[in-house]
């Protein structure tokens, strides 16, 4: 099991973005609860996200994967949230981020809106998911990135950690959506839960 301290990890990067905040959760936006630094740590060492990539973080809550992801790998990063509390923390914690780092987050945005609104760019390659919302609206943010690869065919991978089974069976089904292959995260908790773990989806593969 590997060893990460929350509480230091945040402090490296002048950000504050630990604790769980189940205020804003509804039907369908799940709780405000921030991805280990551990399962990112892993998937930064797959290789599967580099330098060129421009990565979406759904349900990007107070900013951690965009400013982890864009610190360790250098990659273009948005953070798409739909809770202006959230979005204004995000906001504070890359202008700290900014200030602790030289020449840090030039390549890291933030966007307040629905996901299911939101107009993937054209050069998105990548999309993070961490159980944001239902399933439901997982079909309308599939749409909008099918869109975009119409407009723009390329490779796009999409991660979803701890993915619900609801999750997995909806884009098992898409003809569109290809299944690639999956980060066992398992063994860097405690418990043994076979949901820690990335599983890949593709677009365009």
């Amino acid at each position: 099991m590997m060893d990460f301290d929350e509480f230091l990890c945040d402090a490296e990067l002048h950000i504050d973005t630990i604790g769980r905040d189940e205020k804003y959760s509804n039907a369908h936006a799940h709780p405000y609860e921030p991805t280990t630094y551990s399962v990112l740590e892993r998937l930064t060492e797959s290789g599967l996200i580099g330098a060129d990539d421009h990565l979406i973080d759904y349900g990007s809550g107070k900013g951690r994967v965009p400013i982890y992801m864009n610190h360790k790998i250098g990659c273009r990063v948005t953070g798409v949230e739909c809770m202006e509390k959230f979005c204004q923390d995000a906001l504070h914690n890359l202008e700290k981020y900014k200030d602790g780092e030289a020449d840090a987050g030039t390549n890291i945005g933030f966007v307040c809106a629905r996901a299911q609104d939101y107009p993937v760019p054209d050069d998105v390659t990548s999309a993070f998911f961490f159980n944001p919302f239902s399933v439901s609206i997982m079909r309308s943010v599939l749409d909008r990135l099918l869109e975009s690869y119409d407009r723009n065919p390329r490779y796009i991978r999409m991660f979803f950690y701890y993915p619900s089974d609801a999750y997995i069976a909806y884009l098992s089904c898409v003809d569109e959506v290809m299944f690639e292959d999956e980060i066992d995260c398992t063994d860097l908790f405690k418990e043994n839960d076979p949901r820690n773990r990335v599983i890949i989806f593709s677009i365009g593969g």
